[in-house]
């Protein structure tokens, strides 16, 4: 063992810095260590001196020495790879990354029992507004009173002051209590032809221990799942950990649901719904590998898994799988990577592939199995335009007469119906009929959305909130606001207007906010206790409702507008998966397309159902243009709350753009929202070839200027928001 080690302390500031080991302490690379930094004590990983240079070598006679080793396994080679691909390919600090990796930091500490509160159901007499508030938004929660505090949005006092007033109760929680075991005999599925064809395949890929990238393109309602659940069943039989990425949150009920059905109980759960208890626990697990099955969100991908065996990607096409803060990694794409470190096979499924995948599979690098039919009787849906400036829905109306005589039908048959439209609120926009006073962001260049539901005004970029006014605060007429264009509020308003004695539900990330909520709206659709959902792209896929027959996209042009490279793809992927809803069971689905271009070529891709031809012309464009996946980009974003301040740095980052050949450089200009959460913003777009290492150019691009510490300037490769 050696007397010094190089630590990635957890401060993105600091590069790695060199401690003494204490004699009797045992340090290798990846141990997770304590690590004095002036007064202070920090979390740092050992790492290996030759992988991770340090601009601050000493001597070892003026090296501190390590304060302790954390006793939990180290990170383990193939994860402390992927980790420095990560830092590199992204351009971010590999302290931001390993903090990933430590996601939580109480699984770190010694306790295995925390004291946790939950409410007794007694009011104290003393009842404050923060006090009925807190009381009101917990519920039946329970958690710390940090976790309780953060819920109900008051201080930790007012928590602590509930519970001395006895309405809420300490509960001794076991926190590393071991998980159950999934059993893969438990509940194997009748698979058709194709699908065990596929099956095996998968499972001989997680029986040779090796990376096998594989593309599982299967229409909606094919049977993806099951399919790869029986590699998941082969990597249990091995004693292998399988993790399975989900892009929502909201997604995990239904799946956690079909995971039971299948392997007899639940999988770990990983994402930032869980209370700390809750994460400290599956940490652990994971990090023994005791936890056999876990199903997340994408930071679920750089945990410290002990002995992985699969990974899986399910909606593989999804762009929130890509990180919009922080480090900016797509989930897809370090999940291969994640696969080719560790030597196991990686399944990206999906039934509207992106076209970076489909190149790979043009390319061999991913093969790609195909279930090309719905499972069992049910059939895919007709899809049906209708024509918005031919046969416009009436006067103040957004529902246009076909798709209600439509929904007439499917009501009176006893069968659900779905209307889509990606915008959450009642309506985008609030104007003042009197003087034209729009209600804009203080801090975005956004307009406020209003929301009956909670009567609020709110900002859907940076989360700032109103109470709505009864008057305008510009010429102070009363009841003079004006709602322009539908949200999905405005649509449910519209089918409760037109047929009062159907059941309504709104679905929205304002309404489905956790996965009990995920099960609750589950529970009611299968109880037939909803007749008609209004919802957003949160109930586009993964859902499985055999009594949904009607589908109807209320606004489909929506998603082509603004200057997005991947507007075509993605209205294609989000219309294709919603019109998957309908028709799952032995009952025909019928969607309908409300649009004002249904020669459009997206549209007339959807109508046909030629998804292959759709894809082969918006690949050309790609290729024509040199964009992704036949080109790169990568996005410079700079700002500051002075607006002088980040166009000054903006210029100065343009000014010395080296000139490469294969690249070139375009802007800056404000960008599209150029304020966000109170800062100016202004965007550069770098273009490059495919071959060329467009991160270093830009690390010694960006390395040798100075900026001032009021301004940042944040790099995005392969960016999907072009905001």
């Amino acid at each position: 063992m050696s007397s010094r080690a190089r630590v990635l302390v957890l401060n993105s500031a600091l590069g790695p810095l060199d401690y003494r080991v204490p004699a009797g302490m045992a340090v290798e690379p990846g141990s997770i260590v304590i690590a004095p930094l002036g007064p202070r004590q920090l979390l740092g990983v050992a790492w290996e001196a030759e992988r991770l240079p340090s601009d601050a070598e000493v001597g070892d006679n003026r090296l501190r020495p390590l304060l302790g080793v954390v006793d939990v396994p180290p990170l383990a080679a193939p994860l402390r790879r992927l980790i420095e691909w990560t830092a590199a390919y992204y351009l971010a600090p590999p302290a931001s990354v390993v903090r990933m990796a430590l996601a939580s930091t109480s699984a770190l500490e010694g306790a295995r029992t925390a004291t946790e509160y939950r409410a007794t159901g007694h009011v104290p007499p003393r009842l404050t507004p923060q006090r009925e508030q807190a009381l009101e938004r917990i519920g039946d929660r329970q958690g710390l009173i940090r976790e309780l505090a953060s819920i109900a949005d008051v201080s930790d006092a007012v928590i602590r002051g509930l519970v001395k007033a006895g309405a809420l109760e300490p509960v001794i929680v076991d926190i590393d209590s071991a998980y159950p075991q999934p059993d893969p005999a438990f509940g194997p599925p009748a698979l058709a032809d194709a699908q065990q064809a596929a099956a095996d395949t998968l499972i001989a890929n997680v029986a040779e221990h090796a990376f096998h990238p594989v593309l599982l393109d299967g229409v909606t309602g094919s049977g993806k799942t099951e399919v790869y659940f029986e590699a998941v069943a082969e990597a249990i039989r091995a004693g292998r950990q399988t993790l399975v990425l989900l892009p929502e949150i909201a997604l995990t009920e239904p799946f956690l649901k079909r995971f039971h059905d299948r392997f007899g109980c639940e999988p770990v759960a990983w994402h930032s719904g869980l209370r700390s208890t809750q994460r400290r626990r599956a940490w652990r697990a994971i990090a023994s590998g005791e936890a056999l099955v876990t199903v997340g969100a994408r930071s679920a991908l750089f945990l410290p898994y002990r002995n992985l065996g699969l990974i899986v990607v399910d909606e593989a096409h999804e762009t929130s799988f890509k990180q919009e803060e922080g480090v900016h990694y797509h989930a897809r794409d370090v999940a291969v990577m994640r696969g080719k470190f560790e030597a196991c096979p990686v399944i990206l499924a999906s039934a509207t592939p992106a076209i970076e995948t489909r190149q790979q599979v043009a390319l061999g690098r991913y093969a790609e199995l195909k279930l090309p039919g719905r499972y069992g009787a049910a059939e895919m849906p007709t899809i049906e335009p209708i024509d918005l400036i031919q046969h416009p829905p009436e006067r103040g109306r957004w529902i246009a007469p076909k798709l209600v005589t439509a929904l007439e039908e499917t009501l009176a048959k006893g069968e659900q119906s779905l209307l889509f439209l990606n915008r959450r609120g009642y309506a985008p926009l609030t104007l003042c009929r009197t003087c034209g006073h729009r209600f804009q962001c203080p801090n975005c260049t956004a307009w406020m959305v209003e929301h009956r539901l909670t009567r609020r005004l709110a900002c859907h970029h940076c989360g700032h909130v109103m109470p709505t006014p009864r008057a305008c605060p510009e010429c102070k007429e009363e009841d003079s606001l004006v709602a322009c264009g539908p949200g999905v509020e405005r649509i449910a308003d519209e089918v409760t207007a037109l047929f009062p004695q159907a059941k309504t539900a709104v679905v929205t990330s304002d309404t489905i906010w956790s996965p009990a909520k995920a099960a609750e709206f589950v529970g009611r659709m299968e109880a037939g206790d909803i007749d008609i959902v209004v919802g957003t792209q949160l109930v586009t896929k993964g859902y499985h409702f055999p009594n949904l027959t009607l589908v109807g996209v209320i606004d489909a042009d929506l998603g082509l507008e603004g200057g997005d490279l991947r507007a075509a793809e993605r209205t294609f992927q989000q219309i294709r998966q919603v019109s998957g809803r309908a028709g799952r069971g032995a009952k025909p689905g019928h969607v309908f397309i409300q649009t004002h271009s249904p020669k459009a070529q997206v549209m007339q891709a959807l109508i046909t159902g030629d998804a292959d031809a759709f894809y082969e012309a918006e690949t050309e464009a790609r290729r024509d243009a040199g964009a992704p996946p036949f080109g790169r980009y990568a996005a410079i974003v700079v700002s500051s709350e002075e607006q002088a301040c980040a166009n000054e740095v903006a210029r100065l980052v343009a000014r010395n753009a080296p000139q490469v050949e294969g690249m070139a450089v375009y802007g800056p200009a404000p960008a599209p929202l150029a304020m966000l959460r109170g800062r100016h913003r202004y965007r550069l777009l770098v273009h490059a070839r495919r071959a060329l290492d467009v991160q270093d150019v830009i690390r010694d691009w960006l390395g040798a200027l100075d900026w001032p510490a009021k301004a940042r300037v944040t790099v995005d490769v392969d960016p999907y928001n072009f905001l």
